[in-house]
């Protein structure tokens, strides 16, 4: 079993993954407005800013997913199970 300072310290990790998280999202929206402007600036021929926009919202994306679905520690149960098989 964990102990509290093991909890918190647990809860700061997260925070401060979530914090890093939207720090990105915001570089995101702010990098992603900026090709935008560039590519109206030049003459609005092909929509080359979909390349970055895309790529970049994957990884976004997955990081998001990890973040909203944590992978939560094996129980002491599992671990004998696997251990006898």
């Amino acid at each position: 079993m964990s102990s509290p300072d093991d909890a918190r310290q647990e809860a700061i990790r997260r925070l401060s993954h979530k914090r890093a998280y939207r720090r990105q999202v915001q570089q995101y929206l702010l990098v992603n407005a900026v090709l935008i402007v560039i590519w109206a600036a030049t003459g609005r021929g092909y929509f080359w800013p979909i390349w970055p926009i895309f790529g970049w919202g994957v990884s976004l994306l997955i990081q998001g997913w990890k973040l909203s679905h944590p992978q939560r520690a094996f129980s002491e149960d599992e671990i004998q199970r696997e251990m006898l098989r």
